[in-house]
């Protein structure tokens, strides 16, 4: 199945200029980069991320492959450097994902970083992750990450339970994630751990099982996400027909709560709806950039920006990426100025998810009249709102986060 389309935008010049506009407050804020490795072994079934095989992209004499993309990667960091200029702060956050990014050698995902750092500068406690497939990494080549400025790595544990994972179409062999989360230890960078949770067989049981199997390998930082039927995908197209049932809300609710409950009482607290860390420092301070909607650089095949109100997507194939950049150009497809109203319903939607909640003074007048009704239905923490003017989900509430959302959004 292809991955999921780029959605719809106004023209990107072929230069990657910005309007000045959009860079006018680059310097006073953080910039972080996001970096896309869009090669996979495998396409798991439930998958719509912008990956593919090397198969898919013809073998060793593609125009690029995993020998090459690390050069094309530099390319897009020389545009970046040209576009943002003198005024681009250091950079805080750099988050590689994929896809697989350990697919590349070790020396390759720190040739990457070195590129950002000569260009940019790194900050003094810049974070530095790299997502991991328990499969493709070792110590030597942890060790080599470590060495070379990366902080942080994210594990894809997704389950602990071989039925679980072959549904998912997982190829990892569960054991190795232990392997990998000790040899990040060892090489002295924080490591979390990913799961997925509402996977079609999947009962209560075997949820506890993954979430007592990660909280044993003592990480810094788990991320639980419910399972999400993506249009396109081989599970879509098999939930359609009738040979595995679709996720069902009620079950994905217990998974929730009972990771909340395992991950509070083993010391993990939630600070965004589907993440938990064992202190502030272990918060995955890139996704929090994200959520807090400051700046970003994405670079590689379907990446996308985010520069002062100003968003953009790169072409998603890897080819017509690389070519682009060969040509001197762009590789953005395209972008969109967001208006204040888009700015207010990101702001709502994405302040709301955090811990520390939305300052309700943020709130224009028909979402400030929703709040009690929210403190009523036990959505909303009535306490945080009267003593800290700041709006923060209940448990309850995180389970019906888009509820709250669309109530604080509504005319």
């Amino acid at each position: 199945m292809p991955p999921s389309a780029l959605p719809d935008g106004d023209p990107a010049p072929s230069t990657g200029e910005l309007p000045s506009a959009a860079l006018a407050d680059l310097a006073s804020a953080d910039l972080g980069v996001y970096v896309h490795v869009p090669f996979c072994t495998v396409r798991c079934g439930y998958c719509d991320f912008n990956t593919y095989t090397l198969t898919e992209l013809g073998g060793p004499g593609a125009s690029i492959g995993i020998d090459t993309y690390a050069d094309a990667a530099i390319r897009e960091l020389d545009l970046a450097r040209r576009v943002l200029g003198d005024e681009a702060p250091a950079v805080s956050t750099v988050f590689v994902g994929g896809g697989t990014p350990t697919m590349l050698r070790s020396a390759d995902l720190v040739t990457v970083l070195d590129g950002i750092r000569t260009r940019f500068g790194l900050a003094a406690d810049a974070e530095v992750t790299t997502e991991a497939n328990p499969d493709s990494v070792t110590p030597d080549s942890l060790r080599e990450l470590a060495d070379g400025g990366f902080t942080r790595v994210s594990v894809g544990m997704q389950s602990a339970v071989p039925h679980v994972l072959r549904t998912l179409e997982r190829t990892h062999d569960p054991d190795n994630v232990a392997r990998a989360v000790a040899a990040t230890k060892a090489a002295g960078m924080q490591v979390s751990v990913d799961l997925i949770y509402g996977t079609p067989g999947e009962s209560l049981a075997d949820w506890r099982r993954s979430l007592e199997a990660a909280v044993a390998l003592d990480p810094d930082h788990i991320s639980a996400y419910a399972l999400v039927v993506e249009d396109g995908t081989k599970l879509a197209a098999q939930v359609r027909r009738g040979v595995v049932p679709p996720p069902e809300d009620d079950d994905e609710a217990d998974k929730y709560e009972l990771a909340d409950e395992l991950l509070s009482a083993a010391g993990f607290g939630w600070y965004e709806v589907s993440n938990w860390a064992r202190s502030e420092q272990t918060r995955c301070r890139h996704n929090v950039a994200y959520w807090s909607g400051t700046n970003w650089w994405g670079v590689g095949p379907g990446a996308h920006s985010h520069v002062g109100g100003l968003r953009w997507w790169n072409v998603k194939h890897p080819s017509a990426y690389a070519a682009r950049l060969g040509a001197g150009e762009s590789p953005a497809q395209a972008r969109e100025t967001l208006t204040d109203d888009q700015r207010y319903d990101e702001r709502v939607l994405l302040g709301t998810r955090l811990v520390e909640g939305l300052p309700v003074s943020d709130l224009r007048g028909s979402g400030r009249t929703a709040v009690a009704g929210l403190i009523a239905d036990g959505l909303l923490d009535g306490t945080a709102v009267v003593r800290d003017s700041r709006l923060v989900l209940t448990r309850r509430g995180r389970l019906l986060a888009d509820t709250v959302v669309h109530r604080l959004l509504a005319s």
